[in-house]
């Protein structure tokens, strides 16, 4: 069964419940998907600092 993390109840759901833009996941445990918005979270931030997603970053092939 996959879990799901509703944005918009703020609650674990199953695959039957809210649209799915309403919703993150999928994830293989109701543990993970209460972890959704941490997770979310943290891959962000993790693609925030690195260089390769970073708009700052030189354009590849270009001289550093």
């Amino acid at each position: 069964m996959a879990y799901f993390y509703c944005l918009k109840h703020k609650t674990v759901e199953g695959d039957d419940g809210c649209k799915a833009s309403d919703r993150l996941g999928p994830y293989e445990s109701e543990a993970e998907a209460s972890r959704a918005l941490e997770t979310a979270h943290e891959k962000s931030k993790a693609w925030d600092e690195d260089p390769k997603w970073n708009d700052d970053a030189p354009p590849a092939g270009s001289p550093e």
